[in-house]
């Protein structure tokens, strides 16, 4: 049995390494504690939502390597991570995680803009004359 366990989260442009040690339950975001990273008590909540499910919440120290896009995809890549690297310590926490959509990739990204338009949709003003 491993000592740790190693999770990849991606969410929108933002890329987390999730690393579970066994400890007493801290949050290491790229070497800051989480609630000093994220600004946000939603964000934070977001992030330890799996643990609570899974009843885990004080077993392990999380330690988070996250780069990309903004706050909130952030938290959703940590969360994704977290989830995956769970499911590595344990089989059995892989259907209550299934469940709640934590193991799946949220698909939604940012659209490509187009040539001939401002954005990905929005096109230059119309004017008859």
């Amino acid at each position: 049995m491993p000592s740790q366990y190693q999770g990849t989260g991606r969410r929108k442009k933002s890329i987390a390494r999730v690393r579970l040690v066994p400890g007493t339950g801290k949050i290491v975001v790229n070497k800051r504690p989480a609630d000093k990273y994220f600004g946000y008590e939603i964000l934070i909540q977001e992030i330890k939502r799996p643990l609570e499910m899974t009843n885990t919440i004080g077993l392990y120290d999380v330690l988070v390597n996250v780069k990309g896009g903004g706050f909130t995809g952030q938290a959703g890549a940590i969360r994704h991570g977290i989830s995956r690297a769970l499911v590595k310590s344990d089989e059995s926490l892989k259907s209550t995680l299934k469940g709640a959509g934590y193991l799946t990739r949220d698909p939604r990204m940012k659209e490509r803009k187009k040539y001939g338009l401002k954005k990905a949709r929005k096109s230059p003003q119309f004017s008859k004359r």
